[in-house]
This record gives structure tokens, sequence and C-alpha cells, in this order.
């Protein structure tokens, strides 16, 4: 698994999730999402995601989306 399938991954677990939070518990959750959505969008104009640092960090393999 690449660096850019594993950031796709969590970004939309967490979506998912706090959307499920949302619905269950408080609409505060959404603010999750929205802080989500906010770094996937600045992600794709800068090329800068902090997520796939940390997974290089950790020795994850990395492909050419987020070098």
């Amino acid at each position: 698994m690449t660096v850019e399938r594993m950031v796709l991954r969590f970004a939309g677990s967490m979506i998912l999730i706090s959307l499920v939070l949302a619905l269950a518990h408080s609409h505060h959750w959404l603010w999750l999402t929205a802080f989500v959505g906010a770094n996937l969008l600045q992600s794709s104009f800068t090329g800068f995601c902090p997520l796939a640092r940390v997974l290089r960090a950790f020795g994850m393999k990395s492909g050419e989306l987020f070098a």
C-alpha cells in the first residue's frame, strides 16, 4: 500500500465516522468533516499533506502524488 492510498483511505474513514457521530451525538462533529475536506482541498493545490509526511517518516513507500 502506498502513502497516497493510505491518505485517501484515512480521509474517507474520518469523513464517514464524523458523519455517523454527527447523527448519533452532536452536529458539532461536522467540524471534523469540514476540517478533513479543507485539508484535502489545500493538499490538491499545494501538494503538502501532513499525514503523508508522517506516513513517510514511518517508512511507508510513496508514489508521486504527495512527494
